[in-house]
């Protein structure tokens, strides 16, 4: 390959994406970084809190592992996670099979539109206001990302995935039975796939959430439908590269196997880290009362600031709002020491709130709510 025909391709695929959003964020990271008393950093939902120690405990005892990992996942890992969904989210029938571990979910949700065989042509639908990773995935593949609420609005389009997304990131929206079961109905009629992002299902607060899975909303078949799940949140594992993916069984052995040929295989180590801690709920339990804690003090301060905020009912952020220029937020709060995501990043519906994060440790977010007084 000449250079030119290299560069022409790089090319290529970078037009494919959009700008990386968090470049945009940095001058006001340096303002807020500038605070005598130090950043309170609410901008991304990275956990602060330790791993627990007993899940330590099992990371060191499996570290001896010279041999590659499942793809698959472990037989103990999948009967975990098919355990976690029945105990945890109301699922009763999930075959341990149609489980599989992913690095993580961000990457399964970059690449599962690849994954899945669509391309050009192709219509990837995800909310209107979203995590910004769906729209990525979209791209990578060569489909068209379309941004909707609203299925019947999407006309004759060839449909292929549809993303939702309970609890939501950013805006802590819950989504109900009747809904689920709408978007279920109609992407069956069109023989679209629906993938539910459910890395927020253990933080509800004031909504209970419901898994695409539930037999309510499946009608007693996972034919179509994937679940996808991270134990960053609620298990503090981020570092671990920790999810999983389940539900169709047809769908999950096409993964399966493009994910061997591709070498997307989750660390040994990882799966006996990850079996544990789907069969143990007191420790996220605890981590729940710390958000729960957490959540309650920076509403308040928001609030008492005059600051409104909206939806929210689950998940890791509140869902704030001026009724000013998203910016214009991020730089009213940096100049209090305090970074957060503005909701331009989310999409358009987003550009007059802001996103905060409720991961900072106590002593941070009781910072923040002092500088808010």
């Amino acid at each position: 390959m000449s250079a030119g025909t290299g560069d022409a391709t790089r090319a290529t695929a970078a037009a494919r994406l959009p700008e990386f959003p968090w470049d945009a964020l940095a001058p006001y990271a340096e303002l807020a970084q500038a605070h005598p008393d130090g950043v309170v950093d609410l901008s991304v939902g990275t956990p602060v809190d330790p791993t627990p120690a007993f899940l330590q405990r099992v990371l060191a005892d499996a570290s001896d592992a010279p041999g590659y990992p499942q793809t698959a996942g472990t037989p103990l890992l999948r009967a975990a996670a098919a355990a976690w969904f029945a105990r945890r989210r109301g699922v009763p029938d999930l075959d341990p099979a149609a489980v599989l571990p992913t690095i993580g979910s961000k990457e399964l949700v970059a690449w599962l539109p690849t994954l899945l065989g669509l391309g050009p042509g192709d219509v990837v639908v995800h909310p209107e206001t979203a995590y910004p990773t769906y729209d990525v995935g979209a791209r990578l593949a060569g489909a068209r990302p379309v941004p909707s609420d609203g299925l019947t609005a999407l006309g004759p389009a060839r449909v292929g995935l549809v993303w939702v997304n309970s609890p939501a990131n950013p805006t802590g929206a819950v989504l109900g039975l009747d809904h689920l079961r709408k978007v279920v109905d109609w992407a069956r009629e069109r023989g679209a796939v629906v993938a539910s992002d459910e890395c927020y299902a253990e933080l509800g607060w004031d909504a209970e959430t419901t898994s695409v899975l539930h037999p309510d909303v499946c009608g007693g078949t996972h034919d179509g439908l994937l679940a996808v799940y991270s134990l960053s949140k609620q298990s503090n594992l981020a570092g671990y590269r920790a999810g999983l993916v389940a539900g169709d069984p047809r769908l999950v052995g096409d993964l399966r196997e493009a994910r061997r040929h591709a070498g997307m295989m989750v660390p040994a180590p990882v799966q006996a880290v990850m079996a544990a801690a789907l069969g143990d709920d007191d420790h996220v339990a605890e981590q729940r009362e710390r958000y729960r804690h957490r959540r309650r003090t920076l509403w308040a301060a928001l609030e008492g600031a005059g600051w409104r905020v909206e939806q929210s009912a689950a998940g890791l952020y509140l869902w704030v709002t001026r009724d000013e220029d998203c910016w214009a937020s991020v730089r009213r709060l940096a100049d209090l020491g305090i970074l957060v995501a503005p909701g331009a990043f989310y999409g358009r519906a987003g550009t007059q709130h802001v996103r905060v994060a409720l991961t900072a440790t106590d002593e941070r977010v009781a910072a923040a709510a002092r500088r808010l007084e």
